[in-house]
């Protein structure tokens, strides 16, 4: 079984500033890290291998400093690791993206199996597992929290919902999304850190992919960002004295003149 698992590097968002007059989130200076719903999809490709003997690639899009989250992958215990990286990858939406990665995974052999976290902590669109899906004509099952069991051809999941759980089967080779529910993140042992300092990460660029550059980047992204900005924090209070109901009175006063 061949599981490919998509992450990406975005600043910690513990970190994350956006530059008031660009309007842009300044990535200078500021720690990068896998995506944190990536995690999960990383721990669940790598379970998956142990139970069915299988090998992962992790695959990624992005600057050459990408590099580094995709050697984490590999310390965690993924078998390789590929980047996608390039001017012509540039400034892409999730479009653009979805359609460069969908042309990676046709390069590699026998794809089973496509994991993505749910979505990406600097977006937050939750669109590229979908896309990816639809460019390799392939089903799909979003906000996966559980996979009940997988056969030579199908497997069964469950999906999350507001209110409660959807049981899916669905044919292979296919794509999911992942939600944190579904498992517990393993953190790196000794071994695979040092396996990791000696992988050899290939760079894979849009004439590799056999790409068609109009579809790639700014060129192939519809969706600009018209604006992103930190809102204003107020850290005005008022404390409210006496008994609890009377404390209710006053509330109930002041929420009363703002309606």
């Amino acid at each position: 079984m061949h599981i490919v698992v998509c992450i990406k590097q975005v600043p910690d968002p513990s970190q994350a500033r956006i530059d008031r007059e660009t309007g842009l989130v300044i990535r200078e200076g500021v720690d990068k890290i896998i995506n944190p719903y990536d995690l999960y999809a990383l721990e669940e490709s790598l379970r998956l291998k142990e139970a069915h003997d299988g090998q992962v690639t992790a695959l990624s899009m992005g600057p050459p400093s990408a590099e580094d989250v995709l050697k984490d992958a590999v310390a965690m215990g993924v078998d390789h690791g590929v980047l996608l990286s390039g001017r012509d990858f540039a400034g892409a939406d999730t479009l653009a993206t979805s359609y460069a990665l969908a042309l990676a995974v046709q390069k590699l052999e026998s794809v089973d199996l496509i994991i993505c976290g749910k979505q990406a902590a600097d977006g937050d669109t939750a669109q590229v597992g979908p896309g990816l899906a639809a460019n390799l004509d392939r089903p799909h099952v979003t906000e996966v929290r559980k996979i009940r069991h997988i056969e030579e051809d199908k497997m069964v999941v469950e999906r999350l919902t507001d209110t409660g759980y959807e049981v899916i089967r669905l044919s292979l080779p296919a794509v999911i999304t992942v939600v944190k529910e579904i498992n517990e993140p393993r953190i790196p042992g000794l071994r695979g850190m040092m396996r990791a300092k000696k992988a050899q990460i290939p760079a894979w660029d849009a004439e590799y992919i056999g790409a068609d550059p109009q579809r790639l980047g700014l060129k192939g992204s519809p969706t600009r960002v018209w604006r992103t900005f930190e809102p204003t924090r107020h850290g005005q209070g008022e404390m409210l004295r006496g008994t609890a109901g009377e404390q209710a009175v006053l509330l109930w006063e002041k929420l009363r003149g703002r309606l």
